[in-house]
C-alpha cells in the first residue's frame, strides 16, 4: 500500500500502482470525468500513470492552469496525427501548449498549406477525437528512439533526441501517432470536444533565421462547445481591440521598414499619451521620494560583463558598437540597472542616506527575432519606467510594500480592476541560471513573500520563473474581455550590489553592502500601451485623451467665439481644437466619434448668445447645453 496526501492534508492509503484516475473514481465518477491531469509532488503528471511510491496529489481540472495546458498540448498531438494521416511524410518540430491553446511547428515537404486548408484539418482532428483514443506512454531507449524517427526521416526529432540522456526519453502514442514527448497528457482524445484553428505562420526551426523555415499551425480547443462560442466571440472583440489597428486609425504610433523592424515612431497623438502617463508616473515617484536620474543609451561592454547581462542576454542583444580605439566595446543599452549602480557610487553613501531611489524613463534595446515582433507589445527598442531603490536590509520590506502600493495605485488609475501577483522564485533544481548566493537566495525570496502576505495579496507561486538576479513580484492583469497579462513588475536583488562593490557606512562605521529593489510599474512604456490602447477599445479616459475636446462650430460666423471656448479651455491645460472645415456639424460630429475624442462642444447661435456650448459625449450622445464656465469645470475636474 502507498499513502496518498491531498490538497487540505487528508491522508489515504491506496494499492501501490494505482493512478491519479483510479484514485478520482473512488471519490466520485463525476470528478473522474473532470480530471485532466495530476500533480504528483509538485511534477504534473498523466493521470493514468501509475503510482509506486508515497506522494502528495492534486487532481488537475480544467479550472487549473496546469490541467488547461495538459488539454492544449494533448491537443496539439491531436492535430499532429490528423495531419500525418491527411498529409503523409510529414515531419514535426515541437507542439507545445500556449498561454491560450496550442502551435505545432510542422515541415510539410513541398506541399503547399493555406488557410482555406485549415476546416479540413479541424474536420480529421473532430473525427479522431471521437474515438476517444487513450494516450499511452512508454519510456524508450535513446537508440530505440533515434532508431524510430530515421526510419521516419524526421530530422527535427533525431535532432532533438541527440540532445537527451539515454534514459530519460519517452513517447506517446494515441490512435496511430507516436510522438517524442515528455508529457504529461489527458487520459484519452474524447475529452476534446470542440476545436478551432485559428492560424498559419512562417516559424524557423529553433528560432534560427539560418535554418528552415516551418509551418506553425496554432489551433484552440475546449472540453465544452460553448467554452469555445465565448472563445470566438472573445476573439472578434479583441480584432476591434488590437492596438496596432486602433494605433493607425487614432494616429499614435507607426512603423517604418527605413528606420527598422520593432522600432516604433511615437505620432503626435501618441506622444502626448506617453507625456501624460509619464507625467501621471513622475509625479507619483516624486511624491513618494524618487530621484530622477538620466543614464545613456550604450554602454562599455565591460559594464554588462559586471552585471552578468551579456553572459545571460548577450546573444538577445544588438552586436558590439566598435569604436576607432582598438579592443572598445560599446552596446546598445538592454538594462539600466548597470548605470544606474554606477550612479550609486558616484558618491560615498552613509545608512543616514537610505534609501536612495533613483528613477529613469529609460530607453533599451533588445534584439528580438523578427518572428516574435508584434506591434508595441513586442519591440527592439522600448522605454521603461525604470527606478531602483538601494535600501539597508532592515529598509527592505517597507520599501516593498511602498512599491507595491504604488503598483496597485497604477493599476486603480488606468481602471484595471482584476489583478493578481505572482511570486516568481528561482528552480531549485536549476540554480546555474542564476547568480548569487543561496544565502541571499533565500533572504530575497522571504521578503517577498512576507510583503506579499502583509498586502493580503492574491498570490501564486511559480518556480523557475525568478530573474537571473532575483525573485521577484509580478502583477498579472485581467483586461476587459478576459485576457490576463503580467503587467507590473518588483525584483529584489541581493547580487549587483555585490558584483558592483556597492557600499554604505552603517552606524557601527564599518561598510556594508546595500540591497537593490528593481521595479516598473508599467513595465515596457510600449507594451503598457498596447494593453491600455486594448483594455479602453481606444476609449481614453479624459485625463489620457490625446485630444479631449473637440469644438464644433456650426458655421464660420461662430468661430470667434469658438476661439473664445478654445483659449478658456488651454488656459486649464485642457487639450482641444476647432474643427473650421465647411462641413456639416452632422459630419463633425461622427468624424469626432470615429477620433474618440470623449467631449465635443458644439456651438451655433444659442451658445453663442448664452455664452454655453451643446455638450455631446464620446458614445454617450448629448447632454444639453451648459454655460461655458461650468463645461470647464467639469472637464478640469475628468483631467485629474
Amino acid at each position: 500500500m502507498i499513502n496518498i496526501t491531498f490538497p487540505d492534508g487528508n491522508v489515504r492509503a491506496y494499492e501501490k500502482g494505482t493512478t491519479a484516475l483510479a484514485i478520482a473514481k473512488s471519490i466520485s465518477h463525476g470528478l473522474a470525468k473532470k480530471v485532466l491531469a495530476a500533480k504528483i509532488n509538485g511534477a504534473v503528471w498523466d493521470a493514468t500513470r501509475p503510482l509506486h511510491e508515497d506522494a502528495n496529489l492534486q487532481l488537475l481540472t480544467w479550472d487549473d492552469k496546469e490541467g488547461a495546458s495538459t488539454f492544449w498540448h494533448s491537443s496539439a498531438h491531436l492535430m499532429a496525427e490528423a495531419l500525418e494521416a491527411l498529409y503523409p511524410g510529414t515531419k514535426f518540430g515541437i507542439g507545445p501548449s500556449i498561454e491560450v491553446g496550442f502551435y505545432y511547428d510542422v515541415d510539410f515537404g513541398d506541399e503547399v498549406i493555406s488557410d482555406k486548408d485549415l476546416e479540413k484539418i479541424e474536420k480529421k482532428m473532430k473525427e479522431l477525437a471521437k474515438q476517444n483514443n487513450s494516450f499511452e506512454r512508454s519510456e524508450v531507449s535513446k537508440a530505440d528512439a533515434l532508431s524510430y524517427f530515421k526510419e521516419k526521416d524526421d530530422e527535427y526529432k533525431i535532432e532533438l533526441i541527440e540532445e537527451l540522456e539515454d534514459g530519460s526519453i519517452s513517447f506517446y502514442k494515441q490512435g496511430n501517432f507516436t510522438d517524442l514527448c515528455r508529457g504529461p497528457h489527458l487520459p484519452a482524445t474524447g475529452l476534446i470536444k470542440a476545436m478551432k484553428l485559428t492560424a498559419l505562420a512562417g516559424a524557423y526551426w529553433r528560432g534560427d533565421e539560418s535554418r528552415k523555415q516551418l509551418t506553425r499551425i496554432y489551433g484552440v480547443s475546449f472540453p465544452k462547445l460553448s467554452l469555445l462560442e465565448e472563445h470566438l466571440t472573445m476573439l472578434e472583440e479583441a480584432k476591434k481591440r488590437d492596438h496596432r489597428k486602433l494605433g493607425a486609425e487614432l494616429g499614435l504610433f507607426h512603423f517604418s521598414e527605413k528606420v527598422g523592424a520593432g522600432l516604433p515612431l511615437w505620432l503626435p497623438k501618441g506622444t502626448i499619451l506617453r507625456d501624460q502617463l509619464e507625467s501621471f508616473l513622475k509625479k507619483e515617484q516624486i511624491d513618494s521620494g524618487y530621484s530622477p536620474v538620466v543614464s545613456p543609451h550604450i554602454g562599455k561592454k565591460e559594464l554588462y560583463i559586471t552585471s552578468g547581462h551579456f553572459e545571460k542576454y548577450g546573444e538577445d542583444s544588438f552586436q558590439p558598437i566598435n569604436t576607432p580605439k582598438e579592443g572598445e566595446e560599446f552596446l546598445l543599452k538592454p538594462m539600466n540597472c548597470p548605470h544606474h549602480c554606477e550612479i550609486y557610487k558616484a558618491s560615498p553613501k552613509s545608512y543616514k542616506d537610505l534609501p536612495v531611489r533613483f528613477s529613469e524613463f529609460g530607453t533599451v534595446y533588445r534584439y528580438e527575432q523578427s518572428g516574435e515582433l508584434h506591434g508595441l507589445s513586442r519591440v527592439r527598442g522600448f522605454t521603461q519606467d525604470d527606478a531602483h531603490i538601494f535600501c539597508t536590509p532592515e529598509q527592505l520590506k517597507e520599501e516593498f510594500i511602498k512599491v507595491i502600493d504604488l503598483v496597485m495605485l497604477v493599476l486603480d488609475k488606468l481602471e484595471f480592476k482584476e489583478y493578481s501577483a505572482q511570486i516568481s522564485l528561482r528552480d531549485p533544481e536549476n540554480k546555474e541560471k542564476y547568480i548569487g548566493s543561496d544565502e541571499n537566495w533565500d533572504k530575497a525570496e522571504q521578503a517577498i513573500i512576507e510583503a506579499a502576505a502583509d498586502k493580503n495579496l492574491s498570490t501564486i507561486t511559480e518556480l523557475g520563473e525568478a530573474a537571473f538576479y532575483g525573485p521577484k513580484l509580478d502583477f498579472m492583469v485581467k483586461d476587459a474581455i478576459g485576457r490576463s497579462w503580467q503587467m507590473g513588475t518588483i525584483q529584489v536583488d541581493y547580487n549587483l550590489p555585490e558584483r558592483f562593490e556597492l557600499e554604505y557606512v552603517g552606524a557601527d562605521n564599518e561598510k556594508h553592502r546595500p540591497v537593490m529593489i528593481h521595479r516598473a510599474p508599467f513595465g515596457s512604456f510600449e507594451r503598457f500601451i498596447s494593453l491600455v490602447i486594448e483594455n479602453t477599445a481606444g476609449n481614453f479616459p479624459v485625463w489620457l485623451a490625446p485630444e479631449q475636446v473637440a469644438i464644433l462650430p456650426i458655421s464660420e460666423k461662430f468661430i470667434d467665439y469658438a476661439e473664445k471656448v478654445s483659449t478658456e479651455l488651454k488656459k486649464c491645460d485642457i487639450r482641444c481644437s476647432i474643427d473650421r472645415r465647411n462641413e456639416k456639424v452632422g459630419r463633425k460630429i461622427r468624424d469626432a466619434e470615429v477620433d474618440k475624442i470623449p467631449y465635443m462642444a458644439i456651438i451655433g447661435e444659442k451658445e453663442v448668445a448664452d455664452e454655453a456650448v451643446s455638450v455631446r459625449r464620446h458614445g454617450k450622445g448629448d447632454i444639453g447645453i451648459m454655460p461655458l464656465n461650468q463645461f470647464v469645470d467639469q472637464v478640469v475636474l475628468e483631467n485629474k
